[in-house]
């Protein structure tokens, strides 16, 4: 084993970058231990360097999952306060290792009547800045040091494996796939198809806003970083087939991820097998601790009515992302923009 010739200097460091794993066959996993560390560590560095932060700056995000845990360690490690904006769906494990941090959790009981509770979030955002002197924003959605940060996990993909066919992976805020992918294609001598993971019920390419079981991916509102002319294909996938997958992952590879990458996994398999020339890449960006009385747990599933034996092999392809129902579907997306699949203004 070859060792580190110097120590990392804090943990985001030492777990920045993800983990390549052979999947089998062209299939390679970039497994993170929290792929929002990537985002969140970049965003904050650069604005203190900046002078955005200052040492009575307050910062205050909106989130419900691991973007919120990914800056609660940094700024733990800078010694600045935080606040984040949350709603009921925030699990509790998460909630105390976020205040255990440092940070505080300021929960929105109600969504709003559009935009639901991301919407919500957003206003409560607002209203806690203009009440605070000096605050800062990461603005995941936003702010274009978002994708930006994602270079150096590009970097690291081409320094693993050369050049990378495919890139499947969750679509939530658009930081993740958009920034890799567009990294990987401006320094890459072959093209580099991108396969978008949503699911049902999420405004990102074309679906209404609906209640989601599936966390972790999709959206209620449209990011600005989300560059839908990136993407070759986008498939939907539910939470049951999602939540298998991930036992999959568990079972073949000894991979103890969450839901998010088992949505991924599932679909990266399949195009993988049908594309064996291309050295394919799947992006597995959440482990599977929080989930341990969840996903995990068969009684828990069964209770859910969220086990299920039966679920397709293949993805259903649709014509429009309107014919998309509630299983397994594919569309060709073919790096259009949102206006010219969807037709209308986002």
């Amino acid at each position: 084993m070859t060792l580190p010739s110097a120590p990392f200097d804090d943990i985001t460091d030492a777990q920045l970058l993800p983990r390549v794993i052979h999947l089998g066959g062209n299939l390679y996993g970039a497994v993170f231990t929290l792929m929002k560390l990537v985002p969140a560590r970049h965003i904050l560095r650069t604005a203190v360097d900046s002078g955005e932060i200052g040492p009575r700056t307050l910062i205050v995000e909106t989130t419900s999952g691991t973007f919120g845990l990914a800056l609660a360690m940094q700024a733990a490690l800078l010694d600045r306060d935080l606040v984040l904006v949350s709603d009921p769906v925030i699990d509790a494990a998460l909630h105390r290792r976020l205040t255990d941090l440092g940070a505080r959790v300021d929960i929105c009981p109600e969504p709003a009547e559009v935009g639901g509770y991301q919407e919500a979030r957003l206003r409560r955002v607002a209203e806690i800045r203009a009440s605070h002197p000096d605050t800062f924003c990461p603005e995941q959605y936003t702010n274009p040091e978002n994708p930006r940060s994602y270079r150096v996990v590009a970097d690291h993909l081409r320094g693993t494996l050369g050049e990378v066919g495919c890139v499947v992976g969750p679509v939530g805020s658009g930081g993740s796939m958009c920034g890799t992918v567009g990294a990987l294609r401006a320094s890459s001598s072959r093209d580099v198809r991108a396969i978008g993971v949503d699911t049902h019920d999420s405004v990102l390419f074309g679906h209404s806003d609906g209640p989601r079981t599936l966390r972790g991916l999709g959206n209620s509102l449209m990011p600005a970083n989300l560059d839908h002319t990136v993407f070759d294909e986008v498939h939907w996938t539910d939470a049951a087939e999602a939540f298998a997958a991930a036992r999959a992952l568990h079972r073949g590879h000894a991979l103890f991820q969450g839901p998010t990458s088992g949505a991924a996994y599932r679909v990266a398999r399949w195009w993988a097998e049908r594309n064996p020339d291309a050295r394919c890449v799947v992006m597995l960006p959440d482990e599977g601790y929080r989930y341990q009385d969840t996903l995990y747990d068969d009684g828990w599933l069964a209770a859910q009515g969220l086990d299920k034996p039966d679920a397709p092999l293949d993805p259903r392809e649709v014509a429009s992302p309107r014919d998309a129902g509630s299983s397994w579907d594919r569309f060709a997306w073919d790096r259009r923009t949102y206006e010219d699949v969807v037709g209308e203004a986002r």
